[in-house]
């Protein structure tokens, strides 16, 4: 049997994100049981916060997809090996509803177990976040 490092679970799950996979096909990457969460404030922004489950998954990756266009999204590496590892890189998203760009250096907190993802966490600039979801003042 092989073993999936947390630092292959975390490469593939990107490039297929990247290759645009749909929210499902990216789902069957994380473990029923996967602990999912992005801070930030879930009045403002639909996507974040706590998810449950592959339908929690699928759930973010469609909401993401219905309001942001990621324009950049770059790992600069890839850090530990194991069970456990982390992921640092930027981005930069256009929010649709306001047609602002999120801009943030992120550090994604992943882990795996039997080859699926069981620990999800996304850190990022929140305050970038919010501000992006403003209305521009006319």
């Amino acid at each position: 049997m092989t073993t999936v490092t947390a630092h292959e679970a975390a490469k593939a799950l990107f490039e297929q994100l990247l290759s645009g996979a749909s929210p499902d096909e990216l789902a069957q990457r994380f473990d029923e049981d996967v602990d999912w969460f992005i801070p930030g404030d879930t009045s403002v922004v639909p996507w974040i916060g706590r998810k449950t489950g592959r339908d929690g998954v699928a759930e973010f990756y469609t909401q993401l997809g219905r309001g942001a266009k990621v324009k950049h999204f770059q790992i600069d590496t890839i850090i530990g090996d194991g069970d456990r590892c982390v992921v640092l890189g930027s981005l930069r998203t256009e929010v649709l509803a306001t047609g602002r760009d999120i801009e943030s250096d992120f550090a994604y907190d992943i882990e795996v177990r039997d080859g699926l993802i069981t620990r999800y966490r996304m850190f990022e600039d929140t305050l970038a976040v919010v501000r992006a979801f403003e209305p521009k003042a006319v």
